[in-house]
């Protein structure tokens, strides 16, 4: 992002309107200059409103993502604390930029956020819609000795943690989805992606990321293909990113630095105490079919276990499965 982009960004995040002749004073530019960042700054999601005669906006305001803000309120022990936090405007996704440094060795612990994605998805490679300055998109790089074998319920684990992070800002009733959903009141509120590389049987990385919507703008909305909520929507008052973004660090970085020894265990009472299908009439889609039952939870390892019409108890592992309550 341009420095001066960066500028205008600093005086819009106030909400208030601001003509192009005002701007481009403020800045030093002309009003051509001035249109032609604001234009690339829509590109990349910012929600800009435009009034003939009036200026621009961005309706209610913005706040950007700051790494002193984020660092001075981390809650971890100091070995805990990750090796590096980056901050992009704009990114194609955090987690393929950190899977793609998985390898270096100065990018363990360490942890992207940024305001927009021009590629950001979740599971079964469905988009994850990243407009600017208006959500969390986080991802942590993590590397693990024992190979996916020890790493069965981690994304149910990173829920349990996501959550914990939610309760500290104030939200109540946050319910988790098998294998990787966050819900309030049988709305998505956000979603997780694990990627593992490497070695399935012995060394390997892990990229965590999470996806929270802070404050949805209705435009960017229309491109989400089920019920959703964001937090603004459930709070009386708006919550700051950087406290949030702080929590889920801070919450996050003691999981994973603990996963690898303790397993999903100890998380799961706390994530079968928030799950949003428990004792309800629910559809697993596989590759090959699909097969009903009620939902009675998970088992250590993380997987899925459900009653069918039989009364047979029939278990699911993650992977490319779909689960929704029955019609």
């Amino acid at each position: 992002m341009s420095e001066l982009q960066s500028k205008i960004l600093q005086v819009l995040k106030d909400g208030e309107f601001h003509s192009g002749e005002s701007l481009g004073e403020r800045l030093g530019v002309s009003r051509t200059a001035v249109w032609k960042q604001l234009q690339k700054l829509e590109a990349i999601g910012l929600q800009l409103e435009s009034v003939k005669g009036t200026g621009y906006r961005v309706p209610a305001g913005f706040e950007l993502l700051d790494k002193k803000d984020i660092c001075d309120q981390l809650s971890v022990p100091t070995e805990l604390k990750m090796t590096q936090l980056e901050i992009f405007q704009n990114i194609d996704s955090t987690n393929k930029y950190l899977r793609e440094r998985a390898d270096n060795p100065e990018y363990v612990r360490s942890v992207v956020l940024a305001e927009s994605q021009q590629s950001g998805r979740g599971r079964r490679g469905k988009t994850w819609v990243s407009p600017f300055a208006a959500n969390i998109y986080l991802s942590i790089l993590w590397d693990f000795e024992r190979g996916a074998e020890a790493l069965g319920g981690l994304s149910l684990a990173v829920g349990v943690a996501v959550r914990r992070a939610l309760l500290e800002v104030g939200l109540q009733d946050v319910q988790l989805k098998w294998p990787n959903d966050i819900y309030i009141g049988q709305k998505k509120l956000g979603g997780i992606l694990l990627e593992m590389l490497g070695d399935p049987a012995g060394h390997c990385s892990v990229v965590v990321g999470v996806g929270i919507n802070v404050s949805m703008p209705a435009q960017a909305a229309e491109a989400i293909d089920q019920d959703w909520t964001d937090i603004n929507s459930q709070l009386n008052k708006p919550i700051s990113r950087n406290t949030l973004a702080a929590a889920l660090v801070s919450h996050l970085l003691v999981l994973l630095d603990s996963f690898q020894a303790t397993g999903f265990g100890p998380y799961r009472d706390e994530w079968q105490s928030a799950d949003a299908f428990k004792g309800q009439q629910a559809t697993v889609t596989t590759v090959r079919d699909s097969i009903s039952g009620t939902v009675i939870g998970v088992d250590d390892g993380g997987a899925l276990e459900m009653q069918l019409a039989s009364g047979e108890i029939q278990r699911f592992i993650g992977g490319e499965l779909s689960l929704r309550l029955a019609e």
